[in-house]
């Protein structure tokens, strides 16, 4: 068994206590075990959670929601969205990258690792945080929602403005769990290029600043991605 609140930095095991159910996290860190040890899981477990490990609650201005890892080797290191620096930018992340020069100007990174983001106050946070390889959702539905939502409603719950961006009909469908209205939500359709509308042209960079300037806030430097800044040919 995996005691998920004790593998979380403090601050945030803090935080989510109060939204969790004691016997239903326990649950879910019997089957993420075992899934570790039968199966090939990603991202490796060290990385499970790296978005919290990099990302403060006091610190957090801005939430990114994914759906669950990449499921290929090598992708996957806990931030929805990244991957490490040498790895191939996915599709999806390619036009998040094409989105961002369109709205602030960024010349398209070379690396897809976003932990410069994250060191910044972005909760690069996916709904499921493990995945069988090769197996896109398999671990929905099994107590992953839970965790994740708790971690929304404890943001939720801070006085301190953050912005949600929810990308795609999954992610949107957590619209529901921020009341507090001193927070801002930006909904788009999902960047993956399977979805040709709906995400480019929606401006979700500049509209967190504006929102966290409103806010008396900083913004993010979307340039600072974590790996090499170059700009990538094509």
């Amino acid at each position: 068994m995996l005691d998920l609140l004790a593998m979380l930095p403090s601050a945030w095991a803090t935080a989510l206590t109060p939204h969790l159910d004691p016997a239903g996290t326990a649950a879910l860190g019997r089957y993420v075990a075992d899934e570790y040890a039968d199966q090939t899981v990603y991202p490796p477990v060290a990385d499970l959670f790296t978005a919290y490990r990099l990302c403060p609650p006091q610190q957090c201005r801005v939430l990114i929601l994914g759906q669950d890892p990449y499921h290929r080797a090598g992708q996957a290191h806990g931030l929805s969205f990244s991957v490490r620096d040498g790895v191939s930018v996915p599709p999806s992340l390619r036009n998040v990258f094409k989105e961002l020069g369109t709205d602030v100007g960024v010349p398209m990174p070379r690396s897809g690792d976003l932990t410069g983001w994250a060191a910044q106050g972005v909760l690069l946070l996916n709904a499921v945080l493990t995945v069988r390889q090769g197996r896109p959702g398999s671990h929905a539905g099994k107590g992953w929602e839970e965790f994740t939502d708790a971690t929304i409603a404890a943001l939720d719950a801070r006085d301190q403005r953050v912005v949600f961006l929810l990308w795609g009909g999954y992610a949107r469908k957590k619209r529901g769990l921020i009341t507090n209205p001193g927070h801002v939500v930006l909904e788009a359709g999902h960047p993956s290029p399977m979805n040709p509308r709906g995400f480019l042209g929606s401006r979700p960079f500049s509209a967190t600043d504006k929102a966290l300037a409103d806010a008396g806030l900083p913004g993010i430097d979307w340039s600072r991605t974590g790996g090499a800044d170059q700009p990538v040919a094509g």
